[in-house]
């Protein structure tokens, strides 16, 4: 089994050689009873790139990711159903697209009723532990009033230091209230799991500084610094240490756990060593990378000219600056941004082996179901742009998707998928009835069947976003086309043969029969829709 820090060099300390001991005296009373039902580990990131796994395409080494590939199932054309977190988090969690359930933005809270319905109410009702640890962002972080939910921050001083969930539909959680660092640092009671670690000697808010400050090599741009801050406090390894912590505790009961990395949303920090593992002049850049909004539908250009963002009241990051970027990327940022995004996957990527390398000491891996995504993308570069919007291009788009573990069949899979599809594919694989939802099982694309398309949608507000548009998205295994119903306007591309999204088809006569047959495939008013979630906050 490798305890070793994997391909970094053995980077091991006595600290961690004593809990490895320790962990192979639990193999014995932890060796799961392999006829219960798996259990289910479901890792997930914040903003990382479907091709931003081993061969993805990218510089980026991801060893331990590949190491579930390598045994299971890979989802090379896996898309969000929504760019922004907290959309994207609750159709995970409820296997409904965001029309469905209503966080139709950023800043809409999920309806808990709704959330104890999905996956982990689903599995809890069926006998399992649910856990989650990490960011959950099912409810809204900065809001114009306080909403009672303990992610926001002006309610969560009413609950208890030792409030552990439950929370939607999870029976235990250990949670971030400020999982980036965009966000100003508020003391006790103002904060959740991870920040009372931060702040369990009365340092929270000199770690968080600490954070802020950059070390050498220096970054210019405003969204990419090598922290000062050690790497033992940063919120990838809290997330790590608290994952292997349960995976030690085991249970009684078969486990569904949700293991949810905050990073590499920006800005883009990293500790050493990781922030410091590529090397800026040798990163790989993306071929296109300048703005080119006159071969465009319309809402690109507003998007970025509307002063909207810019002006949104914030409280809680009075100290920070506007965040967006709006300046034209230069190389040298650019390089600076891939390489420390890279070192940030790096470390969940060193976390992710220590878990599985702890499973299969314990003889638990082969009884359980092991799945690797992100909840959406980011440009990087792509077309000039960084971070995201509504814009969606495949870095944006495509996340990746790998599963191991039991019903799981071996292969690469290039049908148009959607992490709306875990829930159902998970209680396809574990033998549950559930109610339906918007996604379909997996396992029907691992048996050799197809799929024609899979579905985005965003209702973008002028209020948040500066631009009103009811955009719709539907990927296939050649194909990706925007529309916004509302306007009527569109853009169309041809992956196949221009991977880069460089010309827009959607006038195109030629392609006009691929553009009709798409549009076809999105629906308007379909069953199951309910009104958007009302607007409680940004983020």
């Amino acid at each position: 089994m490798m305890w070793e820090k994997e391909n970094f060099g053995g980077m091991q300390s006595a600290a961690e050689i004593v809990r490895h001991r320790r962990d192979w005296r639990l193999v014995q009373r932890l060796r799961a009873d392999m006829s219960r039902a798996p259990d289910i580990l479901l890792i997930t990131t914040d903003q990382q790139r479907g091709d931003c796994i081993g061969g993805g395409g990218r510089g980026v080494r991801t060893p331990n990711i590949d190491r579930i590939a390598a045994r299971g199932a890979r989802f090379d054309t896996c898309i969000t159903p929504h760019p922004m977190c907290q959309a994207a988090r609750a159709s995970i969690l409820t296997g409904k697209l965001p029309y469905s359930h209503g966080v139709r933005d950023n800043g809409r809270n999920l309806d808990p009723v709704l959330a104890d319905a999905g996956l982990a109410g689903t599995f809890g009702r069926a006998g399992y532990d649910t856990r989650f640890i990490g960011k959950a962002h099912f409810s809204t972080h900065e809001t114009f009033e306080p909403t009672g939910f303990a992610e926001c921050y002006d309610s969560v001083a009413r609950f208890a230091e030792d409030w552990n969930g439950p929370y939607m539909g999870f029976e235990n959680v250990a949670l971030t209230l400020r999982p980036h660092h965009h966000c100003g640092w508020k003391d006790r009671p103002y904060g959740l799991h991870y920040e009372r670690f931060l702040d369990h000697d009365g340092q929270g808010a000199a770690r968080w500084a600490r954070a802020k400050d950059k070390v050498a090599p220096m970054t210019a741009h405003k969204q990419v610094w090598r922290s000062a801050l050690q790497d033992e406090w940063m919120s990838t390894s809290w997330v790590g240490d608290r994952a292997m912590d349960m995976l030690r505790a085991g249970s009684d009961r078969p486990q569904l756990s949700w293991v949810s990395f905050p990073d590499p949303h920006p800005p883009f920090l990293a500790a050493s060593p990781w922030a410091s593992l590529y090397d800026p002049a040798t990163v790989d850049l993306p071929p296109h990378r300048q703005l080119d909004l006159d071969r465009r539908p319309w809402w690109h250009r507003a998007f970025l000219e509307s002063p909207a963002r810019r002006t949104q009241a914030r409280k809680h990051a009075e100290d920070q600056p506007y965040w967006g970027n709006d300046d034209a990327l230069n190389d040298r940022d650019l390089r600076d941004v891939i390489a420390v995004y890279y070192g940030m996957i790096a470390a969940i990527d060193y976390q992710v082996g220590r878990m599985l390398d702890f499973l299969e000491a314990s003889g638990r891996l082969q009884n359980t179901i092991v799945i690797f995504t992100s909840d959406h993308g980011e440009w990087l570069g792509d077309h000039g742009l960084l971070l995201k919007g509504p814009m969606l291009y495949d870095g944006l788009l495509r996340v990746p998707l790998v599963m191991a573990g039991p019903g799981i069949t071996q292969g690469r899979y290039d049908a148009p998928v959607s992490t709306v599809d875990l829930r159902a594919t998970l209680a396809k694989l574990c033998g549950l009835a559930v109610s339906p939802d918007d996604g379909a099982a997996l396992t029907d694309v691992m048996a050799g069947g197809t799929r024609e398309v899979a579905h985005n949608e965003w209702e973008v507000d002028a209020r948040r976003s500066g631009v009103d548009l009811d955009l719709r998205t539907v990927r296939s295994t050649t194909h990706r086309l925007s529309v916004d119903l509302k306007s009527g306007a569109g853009e169309l591309y041809d992956l196949s043969t221009d991977p880069h999204e460089m010309t827009n088809l959607w006038d195109s006569s030629g392609a006009a029969p691929v553009r009709d047959r798409l549009t076809a495939t999105i629906q308007p008013a379909r069953p199951g829709m309910i009104p958007a979630a009302p607007r409680v906050g940004w983020h």
